[in-house]
């Protein structure tokens, strides 16, 4: 979290992660920002440090702004009752996946959009885990479940150690691309390698 004071008419940014093992990297990447805040959590309810410390800084006349509808609730009555608190007080809200920005003073047909991307995000999250523990039960009964395979082993991880090793900035970006992982997967790699150094 930025510690800076933020007068009204800035603009406030949200990122939220799972667990801490993933990155926020790609959340809010190239969005002008005067304030961060970011959360390693589930998103499960809205008890969560940094959210509860953004909603507080939050002014009338701020922009409060988040990837996208899921990393700041996982369901629709707590997606509709942050935003309806945040643009009851004055503060716009934009979400940047869905392209979608919320003032308070919104026609009835956005407050729809809203319950609409909101309820499907909710659905689509649940059809995943769904099938997550479908395939888990299906491979554990037939004894072939052996959990997450590493993207990277032996000389292609012992070159990403050399590349990480490089003296410069290294370009992540360009390094994910080269190795053929995502960023997330690429910090991850990261963490591990510089913790054996």
């Amino acid at each position: 979290m930025t510690t800076a004071k933020t007068p009204a008419g800035h603009r406030i940014g949200y990122r939220r992660v799972s667990t801490l093992d993933q990155a926020t990297d790609r959340q809010l990447d190239g969005v002008a920002l005067d304030i961060e805040f970011e959360d390693k959590a589930s998103g499960k309810d809205a008890q969560r440090p940094q959210l509860q410390a953004a909603l507080k800084h939050a002014r009338a006349g701020d922009t409060f702004i988040c990837h996208s509808m899921d990393r700041l609730a996982r369901n629709l009555d707590d997606l509709r009752r942050i935003v309806d608190d945040l643009t009851g007080r004055g503060v716009a809200v934009q979400f940047i996946k869905e392209g979608m920005t919320f003032t308070g003073k919104d026609d009835p047909m956005a407050r729809l959009m809203l319950s609409v991307m909101g309820a499907f995000a909710e659905f689509e999250r649940s059809l995943i885990r769904e099938r997550q523990r479908e395939g888990i039960e299906i491979a554990k009964s037939k004894g072939v479940y052996k959990g997450r395979k590493p993207s990277l082993t032996g000389e292609r991880l012992e070159a990403l150690r050399a590349r990480l090793k490089e003296p410069g900035k290294v370009n992540m970006t360009q390094l994910a691309k080269d190795f053929g992982i995502s960023r997330e997967t690429l910090y991850q790699y990261k963490r591990e390698l510089c913790t054996r150094s």
